[in-house]
C-alpha cells in the first residue's frame, strides 16, 4: 500500500463494550491490554498507528500496545503460541498463506460498506485501505515519462529505475503479479526488457523510495497514490504516478483478528473500530492511501486531483498463491 513517508449496529457494539471495561479506571486495576502485530512503518510516528492508538484507547478502556515487525513471519514462527489479538497490514498477496495456518477468526464485519475497485467478500481478512503499484517520477526530471507498460519495456536502457525485491517486500511481489496479469504467459519476456533499466533492487520499499527522492533513479516503483504526499506534506507537485493503459496491480492492506485471542471482545470491537468514520478518516493523511470506506472528508482535494487507472488488476489469494513461485521464478531468472 501506499507507504506512510519519513523521508484503508457498530454503535450498539461499542456501547456494549464499554459499560464493563470502563469498571477497570475505577477500581484502580490495570486495563486489558490488546495486542496488535503491525508493520514497522504502520508505527512509526509518521505512520498511522500513534493516532489510532490514541483514537480506540479512548473508546475502549484498554491499552493497545503495537508490536512492529514482519507481521506474517511472525504468526507464522508463533503459531499457536502467538501473543497477538489482532494483525493489521497484511496484504491481499498472502492471504493464503495466513489462511491456511487456521489462526484467523471471522471479523463479522459488513462488507458491502466497503469501496474497492474489486468487490470483496473475505469473511476473515478486513481491509482498511488500498492503492495500486504504479512507477512514480519526478516531472522535472524526466520530461519524456513512459506513457504505458510497453512504452516503459521499449525506454532506452540508461533509464534507472528501482523496483523491490518481491521475496522481502510486498510491493516487490506485487510487481511480479502486475507483470503477470499484464503479460501472461509472455512475462519472461517483459522481464528481460526491463532488466537492464533496472538500476537496483531493494529489500524494501522505503530504500527504493529513497533513492528516488535523491535523485539516484529516474523512477520507483512506488503506488498511485504517493505523489499526494509530496504535494500535501512538501507542497511539490513535481512526483507524478505513471498512468499505465494496461492497467494496475490492486494493493489492499488487511486486518485479522486471531482464534487464539484472550481478548476476544476487544479484538472484535477494533475490527468494528476499523470501518469507524474515525479510523476510516485518518488513511489518507497518515497512511497515504484510499481509505476503505470512501465518505464526505475523508480524502483531501489532492487526492481527488490526481489520476487514477481506467483498469484495475487483481488476482484472488488462490490465483496469487498458484502464481507466486512460478512468477518469483521468471524474475530471478531476469535478475541473475
Amino acid at each position: 500500500m501506499a507507504r506512510s513517508f519519513c523521508i484503508r449496529p457498530v454503535v450498539a457494539a461499542l456501547a456494549g463494550l464499554l459499560a464493563p471495561m470502563g469498571a477497570h479506571a475505577q477500581d484502580g486495576a490495570k486495563p486489558p491490554v490488546l495486542t496488535v502485530y503491525a508493520p514497522d512503518y504502520f508505527t512509526s510516528e509518521w505512520g498511522p498507528g500513534p493516532k489510532i492508538e490514541a483514537g480506540f484507547e479512548d473508546i475502549c478502556d484498554c491499552d493497545l500496545q503495537f508490536v512492529a515487525g514482519d507481521v506474517l513471519p511472525r504468526i507464522l514462527l508463533e503459531g499457536k503460541h502467538t501473543q497477538a489479538d489482532v494483525v493489521i497490514g497484511l496484504n491481499t498477496d498472502v492471504t493464503a498463506r495466513a489462511r491456511a495456518t487456521g489462526l484467523f477468526a471471522p471479523h463479522n464485519e459488513d462488507t458491502r460498506r466497503l469501496d474497492l475497485p474489486v468487490e470483496w467478500t473475505d469473511p476473515v481478512f478486513l481491509p482498511f485501505n488500498w492503492s495500486q503499484t504504479a512507477f512514480v517520477y519526478d516531472k522535472t526530471r524526466l520530461a519524456n515519462p513512459p506513457q504505458s507498460f510497453e512504452a516503459l519495456l521499449d525506454a532506452p536502457d540508461d533509464l534507472k529505475i528501482a523496483i523491490q525485491d518481491p521475496r522481502s517486500s510486498v510491493s516487490g511481489l506485487a510487481l511480479l503479479l502486475w507483470v503477470k496479469s499484464v503479460y501472461g504467459d509472455d512475462a519472461p519476456q517483459a522481464w528481460e526488457k526491463l532488466a537492464p533499466k533496472v538500476l537496483t533492487v531493494t529489500p524494501g520499499w522505503s530504500e527504493s523510495y529513497g533513492l528516488f527522492t535523491d535523485g539516484e533513479v529516474d523512477m520507483v516503483l512506488s503506488y498511485t497514490t504517493s505523489p499526494a504526499y509530496h504535494i500535501i506534506a512538501e507542497n511539490d507537485d513535481t512526483k507524478v504516478a505513471a498512468i499505465f493503459p494496461e492497467g494496475h496491480y490492486l494493493m489492499a492492506e488487511l486486518a485479522a483478528q486471531l482464534t487464539t485471542t484472550d481478548q476476544p471482545e476487544l479484538s472484535q470491537m477494533f475490527m468494528d473500530y476499523i470501518l469507524s468514520d474515525q479510523f476510516q478518516s485518518m488513511i489518507a493523511t497518515a497512511n497515504w492511501s484510499y481509505p476503505a470506506i470512501m465518505k464526505d472528508g475523508f480524502l483531501p482535494p489532492e487526492f481527488a486531483a490526481m489520476p487514477q487507472p481506467d483498469k484495475t488488476l487483481f488476482y484472488n489469494e488462490t490465483e496469487a498463491e498458484a502464481l507466486r513461485q512460478p512468477a518469483l521464478d521468471e524474475w530471478l531468472r531476469a535478475f541473475r
